[in-house]
């Protein structure tokens, strides 16, 4: 049975949604550029062996309607006709689902190529939110009656919900957030994340090489004094929050045997994966669950992993994950996460992974753990181990 494999992964720059410096793309030509920049990357591989583009967008709408993984294909300037495309929504963790699913093809024997892509521009939805119709959400999931779930909940709220009912301070969520922004300006000043950025060229002639979110001016002092941001008297904020962003990452996963025929070095092996529920009210805290299953599956526990990956949707969420897991801050996105550096709902399971991959090559380790909460009260994990 093949093994599956990530030979390489690149991402865009993350751009702030609507004034950002990515505001102006279009979300398909950008996602078929980083499919095709990835290619570039590993010239070895003949763009015609890629079974399939597998994107994952959290939001198919607007402009990434129309099965976006197939509208990449056909702008791509690498790939021809005959490779197939399809769009993936798990919410935020969609990139990590292209990702597992590009993976199980390659376990089953479907395919030997496959890219896993992730996209989103919020700055491109055209209007055409979900919260703008709230007459289709289904009148039995929302919360309304006693026991019934609110699976459209805003997901500030769940932060709240979480931080309550687990007593994370406003100080702790705060001076999380502010480590999140110190060590992502300290990545972003020393060149780190120019590894696995492929710059993006406006029509301008513009040229677009670094994240738009790193604040080198925040402090403590300044988040501390942000007004909460969903819930009158609450504890969560617009600075110990992800914001909105717009950009794309690609993933090229094969089977070990094909990237050996090719001559190819993957940076690493897929381990395992794995999935988690519970109440949408308190989605933030999911990927508990997850970690433990996808650990468990490996016959590991939280002590043989290097380096974990783990998205910044709120400090609310980071602070109860680490301790009911118990992860070790060192070892917990060593430059910085989405509350710094944005969180492209799409984009963002791929991007963790390019990030990872760059972790564990500049600290040397061996075992990555990726995890993710997602919309409606679920979360999901990946492990991976660097090829060395």
């Amino acid at each position: 049975m093949p093994e599956a494999v990530i030979v390489d992964a690149v991402r865009t720059p993350i751009g702030r949604a609507f004034k950002g410096s990515l505001a102006s793309l279009r979300p398909d030509e950008t996602l078929a550029y980083v499919v095709d920049q990835v290619l570039e990357r590993n010239p070895q591989v003949d763009p015609a062996i890629v079974e399939e583009v597998i994107a994952g967008c959290g939001l198919p709408q607007g402009l990434q309607a129309n099965n976006i993984g197939r509208i990449a294909v056909l702008l791509s300037d690498k790939l021809g006709q005959e490779t197939g495309g399809s769009t993936v929504s798990r919410y935020c963790a969609s990139g990590l689902e292209a990702i597992r699913t590009a993976a199980n093809d390659v376990v089953a024997g479907q395919g030997d190529a496959y890219i896993a892509a992730g996209i989103e521009f919020v700055s491109r939805y055209n209007g055409a939110q979900e919260a703008a119709h709230p007459e289709d959400q289904n009148e039995k999931l929302q919360g309304k009656e006693p026991g019934q779930p609110d699976a459209y909940i805003a997901m500030g709220l769940t932060a709240e919900n979480v931080a309550e009912r687990y007593g994370v301070t406003r100080e702790a969520q705060d001076e999380y957030a502010q480590r999140s922004q110190e060590r992502a300006v300290a990545a972003q000043s020393s060149g780190i994340f120019d590894r696995e950025i492929v710059p993006v060229t406006l029509a301008d002639g513009t040229v677009v090489s670094k994240d738009d979110g790193p604040r080198p001016s925040s402090t403590l002092e300044k988040l501390s004094s942000l007004e909460p941001a969903f819930r009158p008297g609450g504890t969560v904020t617009a600075g110990n929050s992800c914001p909105l962003n717009d950009g794309a990452a690609a993933a090229l996963i094969m089977s070990d045997t094909k990237a050996a025929e090719l001559g190819l070095k993957p940076r690493a092996r897929i381990i395992t994966a794995a999935t988690w529920g519970n109440e949408p009210e308190f989605m933030g805290v999911a990927p508990i669950g997850a970690i433990r299953k996808a650990l468990q599956r490996a016959g590991m526990s939280i002590s043989d992993v290097d380096v974990y990956e783990l998205n910044e949707a709120f400090a609310a969420q980071v602070i109860p994950i680490a301790e009911e897991v118990g992860f070790d801050y060192d070892k917990l996105n060593p430059h910085g996460g989405a509350i710094a550096l944005g969180h492209p709902f799409g984009m963002t399971g791929v991007r963790i992974m390019t990030t990872l991959l760059n972790d564990l090559e500049t600290l040397d380790g061996t075992i990555g753990l990726e995890t993710m909460c997602v919309a409606q009260g679920q979360g999901e994990a990946m492990i991976v181990e660097r090829l060395k």
